[in-house]
């Protein structure tokens, strides 16, 4: 692996759609990409208990999450042709309806784009350690449960 320092990935609130886009945009100069792949992680309004969650305050352990994250995207470069990654996950509240995960890859053929975009995914998911405490518009809370 890599000597280099991890990259911070966490936003304070929801990841808005003008900095997804502004995202994407900044690489329309890289020349050398022929795809780009992208997953939105949305909260949703669920219904448990008869009670629909309003928000979800998301918390990591963020010296281990950087590091993790940091080794997700170091194995995935040495997995795949790709010329650009980023990760960012929000931190504190995030509402039924916004985005609290931004996963963006760019290759320079599309199979590697979508391979490597799923598969960093499934790792973010399972194995950073950032939590998130589903709040019901009632006040109730529970941890939310990766599925």
């Amino acid at each position: 692996m890599s000597e280099k320092k991890p990259k911070s990935i966490f936003i304070q609130g929801p990841i808005s759609g003008v900095f997804v886009g502004e995202s994407i945009a900044k690489h329309q100069s890289k020349t050398d990409i022929g795809a780009h792949a992208l997953f939105l992680g949305q909260v949703r309004a669920d219904v448990r208990d008869g009670q629909r969650v309003s928000h979800i305050d998301y918390s990591a352990y963020e010296d281990m999450a950087l590091q993790k994250v940091h080794d997700i995207r170091e194995a995935a470069f040495g997995q795949y042709p790709l010329t650009c990654m980023h990760i960012y996950h929000s931190l504190g509240t995030v509402g039924a309806g916004e985005i609290s995960l931004f996963v963006f890859v760019s290759s320079p053929h599309r199979d590697a784009a979508f391979t490597a975009l799923r598969q960093i995914v499934d790792q973010i998911k399972s194995d950073v350690p950032i939590w998130g405490k589903e709040v019901f518009v009632d006040g109730d809370a529970t941890w939310k449960v990766n599925r």
